[in-house]
């Protein structure tokens, strides 16, 4: 084992409640581990995991060390043992549709398109916002407080006592086991049990992104309580989640260091983490980079949202000479449904106007886009909104892109084959890889001091969710151990260039563009596109520039980490035709395939 840094040793010797803020990398789990070997052997320790993949991880990992008497649970694994066991009740897996919520309440509307169905979605999300809080009665709640559009806040006060009634009934029903209970219901279950958990110390990792229902059932026990996070990488606030690390009044222990990326990386996340003083008094904690790797067997396209990164997995499979398998976290058919079930082909038969072969009952009660999108203001339905825009982009070439996109995907057990791995910030979450490319559809710089400057005095700017859209960018920046390439908008200006930050050119219009609604980076006219000399000759200003060995050399680095030639035009301001031909020049795909 790596000798231990003196941070670390503070928090294994440490007694009483305590909190650990962990910058990314800085071996919070090796920590954990320590701490809790220090601990006496006859102690029952308690470690919470963020979810089932990182306890199957951290089991074997306590296992190893020999820690027997330590318990790893999430808090729904625990709440089920709890609950579920206890009452008999039946867990719907997948949780309720819309159209099945309308369906169990009989829902009526006002005699506008879809009312019931809007109703429906917002009693579903005021549910899962009442399930994941910490207070005991539905009406302690306002809704209103986490609905953020003016259509959908419109909607809402005009049907809040019917939704709120309807939220209501709809519990009691899971409650008398009348219909199947949610994973969010049990959890809150256990919460208002006032549960005592028996151990002597807990560990509850992954704190920042912890359901106030969770936090309250974790503080209230008896037990010493260590609570585990990073500050900067809270990004589940659309689950509700809060920074329990700001909750906790513990004392407070930091690990600085981060083992796996270096100084250079620490300072790029540090500068986007400086955006924060445009909202709030920022106090900063130096982040120290000690990686030192040189690999780059795994690399990763790392996006905002799962339209951007569909945007660059078509670039990728479309361009590509020879199909090289690709992986997907969370597999690649989480990316083309929407949580609800409807599906990208749904989307596409609705556009299309063959409403018979729609599957989702939900889509298929709409008959046109114009009826989706309404709804879709209406509800703040973003992965929906984002299939819409797919469909726009790509219209009946979304069949063939996908199952161009399926034919090279490889199996979750063969995930180390893949030549490059596609994931959202929110499913790459704690992993991390040698080199990654980030696509350009976070926040910016910019577009904050924007949001801010236009906000009137009379509106509340959501501070909260601004700066969880930076937090989304520091977590992708963080990911890598080696290299990264970075649009040159989420770059400092004075920003000292070196040798593992690549910076990408952006063409203005993509930097002027809205990051809010996030939309594709390619424009299609329908069915034929223009061209001028002039325009060619301005998009593409360095097409007539000789080629130098240090050009080269950067265009073999970015073509050996899959850089796509559509990016790697933008870059060198040439036209994808020029790069190619350099490609062949070089012969690079017969040196490195």
């Amino acid at each position: 084992m790596n000798k231990l840094t003196k941070e670390q040793q503070d928090i294994i010797n440490s007694t009483g409640n305590i909190k650990i803020n962990a910058v990314a990398g800085s071996g919070k789990t090796t920590t954990i581990i320590e701490y809790a070997k220090a601990r006496p052997k006859e102690s029952k320790i308690l470690y919470l995991a963020f979810n089932k993949s990182v306890k199957i991880e951290a089991i074997k990992k306590f296992s190893d060390k020999g820690l027997d008497n330590v318990k790893v649970e999430t808090a729904h694994s625990l709440a089920y043992k709890h609950i579920v066991y206890k009452n008999n009740y039946k867990v719907r897996a997948q949780g309720y549709k819309t159209h099945e919520i309308s369906e169990i309440l009989g829902l009526r509307g006002n005699g506008e398109k879809h009312t019931e169905f809007i109703i429906a979605n917002h009693i579903n999300k005021f549910i899962t916002y009442f399930c994941n809080s910490n207070s005991y009665k539905i009406k302690d709640l306002n809704y209103l407080d986490v609905v953020s559009e003016n259509k959908a806040k419109a909607f809402v006060r005009t049907f809040y006592d019917y939704i709120e009634n309807q939220s209501r009934i709809l519990l009691s029903k899971m409650d008398k086991g009348e219909i199947e209970i949610t994973h969010d219901f049990y959890l809150k279950k256990f919460q208002l049990s006032k549960p005592t958990l028996g151990y002597d110390y807990i560990l509850f990792d992954e704190a920042q992104d912890a359901s106030p229902a969770m936090l309250e059932v974790f503080l209230n026990q008896k037990a010493t309580k260590v609570i585990v996070g990073d500050t900067h990488q809270q990004i589940y606030g659309w689950r509700y989640a809060v920074n329990s690390l700001e909750k906790a009044e513990f004392k407070t222990y930091n690990l600085s260091t981060s083992f796996r990326f270096s100084q250079q990386i620490a300072n790029l996340a540090m500068d986007i983490l400086q955006w924060k003083n445009h909202l709030m008094e920022y106090k900063p904690i130096p982040i120290t980079g000690c990686g030192v790797s040189n690999e780059r067997k795994t690399k990763a396209i790392i996006a905002r949202t799962n339209l951007g990164l569909l945007l660059k997995a078509v670039e990728y499979a479309t361009e590509k000479k020879n199909s090289k398998p690709i992986y997907f976290e969370g597999n690649i058919n989480s990316y083309t449904y929407a949580d609800e079930g409807a599906s990208l082909y749904d989307v596409l038969n609705l556009f299309n106007g063959k409403n018979r072969l729609i599957k989702d009952k939900l889509i298929k009660n709409m008959k046109n886009m114009a009826e989706l999108e309404d709804y879709i203001d209406k509800t703040e339905d973003n992965q929906l909104g984002m299939m819409v825009e797919i469909v726009k982009e790509y219209g009946n070439e979304i069949p063939g892109i996908i199952k161009k996109i399926k034919e090279q995907h490889v199996d979750n057990d063969e995930k180390e084959k893949a030549e490059m791995v596609f994931s959202t910030v929110h499913r790459c979450k704690g992993m991390e890889y040698d080199s990654i490319q980030i696509v350009n559809d976070f926040i910016t710089e910019e577009k904050i001091e924007k949001i801010k400057n236009d906000f009137s005095k009379e509106e509340q700017l959501n501070l909260s969710k601004i700066n969880e859209e930076i937090n989304l960018l520091y977590v992708a920046i963080t990911r890598t151990k080696n290299s990264i390439y970075i649009p040159e908008t989420f770059v400092p200006d004075d920003y000292e260039q070196c040798a593992q930050i690549h910076q990408l050119k952006v063409e203005e219009k993509e930097k002027k563009k809205e990051i809010e609604t996030p939309q594709p980076s390619i424009l299609k006219e329908k069915g034929y596109k223009t061209y001028s000399v002039s325009k060619v000759r301005e998009d593409n200003r360095d097409a007539y520039k000789p080629w130098t060995e240090e050009l080269d050399d950067e265009l073999t680095l970015m073509y050996c980490e899959d850089v796509n030639i559509k990016d790697m035009a933008k870059h060198f301001g040439r036209t994808k035709g020029a790069i190619l031909s350099r490609i062949r020049k070089l012969e690079l795909e017969e040196l490195y395939g």
